[in-house]
């Protein structure tokens, strides 16, 4: 990534010379800088009032309760991951973490997730339909607080910072729903089949030969 921004500084300065808008393009970035200092700052404060709380629930069982609500739905999802196997309870627990903003806590779980899939894996090297999958949930980050974003947005001035809640809700559920079926339309596929091996492919079979006939 760093030599894509490199080209976006190098163009927007080539751009602002050749229009003669170097001083405002200058006081814009300098205008940036302090806004996103003051950004981060302002964010202390709301980020240590929403982590504080979801500490508090996830010490009152709130995370037990959620990971105990997805559990029958995560067996269905992984049925190559015994459900009694680290590596599901691990998962779960990611999985939960996420949903109700935890995102330090889901961190080492997903790690942790990983590694357990990874002794389960018969093809070193290769990522199973069930690595797939968790990645796949993980990317489309299914989200009941965003604490993240409602923090920005109150950090910002928002009139109404949770207003996020629902739409967010909304999005990240239909982005999980997409996932997950295109991960298990794809593992129906031969050609991403996890279970399909270039060796294993059949090959066709070779002619055999007819030995000539001779005419009496």
């Amino acid at each position: 990534m760093n030599p894509v921004f490199l080209f976006i500084v190098f163009a927007a300065f080539v751009v602002a010379a050749l229009n003669g808008t170097m001083e405002a393009t200058s006081k814009g970035a300098f205008d940036g800088a302090k806004s996103a200092v003051d950004l981060a700052l302002g964010l202390v404060g709301y980020m240590a009032l929403f982590l504080g709380l979801m500490k508090v629930a996830e010490e009152g069982g709130l995370l037990r309760i959620l990971a105990r609500a997805i559990r029958p739905v995560m067996v269905r999802l992984f049925p190559d991951v015994p459900p009694d196997h680290p590596a599901m309870g691990a998962m779960i627990m990611n999985i939960a973490a996420n949903m109700i903003g935890l995102t330090n806590a889901a961190t080492p779980l997903g790690i942790k997730a990983m590694q357990e899939l990874s002794r389960l894996n018969r093809r070193p090297g290769v990522a199973t339909n069930a690595m797939v999958l968790f990645l796949a949930i993980n990317t489309s980050g299914l989200s009941i607080l965003p604490t993240g974003v409602m923090g920005v947005r109150a950090s910002a001035g928002s009139v109404d910072p949770f207003g996020i809640m629902a739409p967010t809700l909304f999005s990240t559920l239909t982005a999980t729903v997409v996932a997950i079926a295109a991960t298990k339309l794809y593992q129906r596929m031969s050609r991403f089949s996890w279970t399909t091996s270039p060796s294993s492919r059949a090959r066709p079979r070779p002619r055999r030969r007819r030995a000539p006939r001779f005419k009496p």
